[in-house]
């Protein structure tokens, strides 16, 4: 059975073996839109997209929508581009610039400044990624996706935030699951899931058809960094940050 779908799917990296699936494998003819976490959530809820690539703590204020696939963004220790990076211990930070663009990332660092690091620093919503080029002491910068390579090493401490969830929790993490709307096909269920299999087993061949077939860290983070499988851990620790992750909502000053 074909697929026939608008399906939305996260810009960076970590996705590129799930678009290569739906582009590759003969049942799907979806339509497909790349976008950054935040404004999946919103095409998916104003109805410009039947399937998405859903962040994970948006998903509980979705009701009619339900996890559809086996398959994930998620890490089973460091993740790589989800760090808050800062010149100081992160004991001594007192303020946090954020990234907007994704409200799990933000939500499971406020989770962490609160349960693990135990410091009740400043939000401030970073609009303006220079200000990376002019941190004080005590700021720290939560990053997030691609722009986290071209900032690795230019600050004396990096805190991996799924490494972080997992010291706290002994327990891996999930970023995005895809979602449907409720009453999607078992037919379609099951298009997707071979298509997204197909595009896990060619992650070789999705980088050298992608943007990052001349970056050298992009095997080694999808093989590495990256764990597709949405297993019962998984499911587990999404539980657990749904329960308790969700509760703490940073309060974020404006830039």
């Amino acid at each position: 059975m074909a697929v026939n779908a608008k399906i939305i799917a996260v810009s960076y990296l970590n996705t590129i073996p799930f678009i290569y699936g739906l582009r590759h494998h003969s049942n799907v003819g979806a339509d497909l839109l790349l976008a950054p976490p935040a404004t999946c959530y919103q095409k998916f809820l104003n109805g410009e997209a039947d399937i998405a690539l859903m962040p994970v703590a948006m998903v509980p204020s979705l009701p009619d929508a339900e996890i559809i696939t086996d398959y994930c963004i998620g890490a089973v220790g460091k993740v790589r581009t989800v760090v808050l990076m800062t010149n100081s211990p992160i004991s001594k930070v007192r303020r946090i610039f954020l990234d907007a663009h994704s409200k799990t990332s933000v939500q499971l660092c406020g989770y962490l400044a609160k349960n693990l690091w135990k410091i009740e620093p400043e939000w401030v919503l970073m609009a303006d990624y220079e200000q990376l080029n002019h941190a004080e002491e005590g700021d720290a910068f939560l990053l997030i996706g691609d722009k986290v390579f071209d900032n690795e090493g230019k600050f004396a401490y990096t805190y991996d935030l799924s490494a972080e969830w997992q010291k706290s929790t002994k327990m891996p993490f999930t970023f995005a699951v895809w979602v449907a709307r409720k009453g999607l096909s078992y037919e379609v269920r099951d298009e997707l899931q071979a298509a997204f299999t197909f595009g896990i087993e060619h992650i070789y061949e999705a980088i050298l058809e992608s943007d990052y077939a001349d970056r050298e860290y992009a095997y080694e983070y999808l093989t590495e960094n990256i764990d597709f499988l949405f297993d019962i851990q998984k499911h587990n620790a999404l539980k657990k940050f749904w329960d308790y992750g969700l509760k703490i909502e940073p309060k974020v000053n404006p830039g």
